[in-house]
């Protein structure tokens, strides 16, 4: 777990590189994702987090704000918390640092394969970790393409692609679809030129990126049309379209 854990904390500081000197008005203006701002965005990473912790640490509060979500009692955000939404953009950071802190060290605890409780299916800790780095790197981008900051492109993409071809069949359960059986080879190119593949090499659909633009349109950032992914097959095609790596919560 540790090397995971590791790629957490380099991507909050490389979000931190995108926030640590914004003003109070830029913390509070909207971004490029539609209806946020870097407040909420952040706030909904620490939220997020939150809720890791919780049922990393202590199961059953974690059911308790479950039951609030499923009921509607609750938003993901109100579970952090009455005043977190007050507080000033630097006393937010400050308050998602030590929360994200407390869940890398719960997470260094545990083996890769443990099972957790989740807002989805229960989940092994490193698929959970994986997670919490994807929605990291996907709203770190949100705040860098709003501020006009380049976000570095690394390695650790290689763990959110790998979520997102493990989670496949999530992209269907979504649409309220059902998962197809056959194969779909992935191909990647990674930004230092090594080549990471998934699935069979002679499967009939295949998807072919660069491992940036591909994790663009995996995260729903960027539709697959406006991109250069490149499909080949329907199977291939509706996946791609319809992307989507994680299970709503309720």
């Amino acid at each position: 777990m540790d090397k995971i854990c590791d790629d957490i904390e380099a991507e909050t500081a490389a979000l931190h590189a995108v926030v640590g000197e914004l003003t109070e008005e830029e913390w509070r203006a909207p971004t490029v994702a539609e209806g946020w701002d870097s407040h909420e965005t952040v706030l909904h990473l620490g939220a997020a987090d939150l809720i890791a912790h919780l049922t990393l640490t202590d199961r059953p509060s974690f059911q308790t704000a479950m039951g609030k979500l499923s009921s509607g009692d609750a938003s993901l955000n109100q579970l952090a918390g009455q005043e977190v939404p007050a507080l000033s953009g630097r006393e937010l950071w400050q308050w998602f640092l030590v929360g994200r802190q407390a869940m890398i060290d719960a997470l260094r605890e545990l083996g890769p394969n443990d099972r957790n409780a989740w807002t989805g299916p229960e989940i092994g800790a490193r698929s959970m970790a994986t997670g919490r780095l994807m929605e990291t790197w996907t709203h770190s981008h949100d705040l860098a393409d709003t501020f006009g900051v380049a976000y570095p492109q690394t390695d650790r993409l290689r763990n959110i692609a790998h979520l997102g071809v493990v989670t496949r069949d999530f992209s269907y359960v979504n649409q309220g679809l059902t998962p197809p059986d056959e194969p779909v080879r992935v191909e990647l190119t990674g930004p230092d030129g090594d080549v990471w593949a998934w699935g069979p090499s002679d499967a009939a659909n295949r998807v072919v990126a660069d491992a940036y633009e591909f994790c663009k349109v995996l995260t729903r950032r960027q539709p697959l049309a406006a991109s250069v992914v490149k499909v080949q097959g329907p199977i291939a095609t509706k996946w791609m379209e319809i992307a989507q790596p994680w299970i709503e919560p309720p």
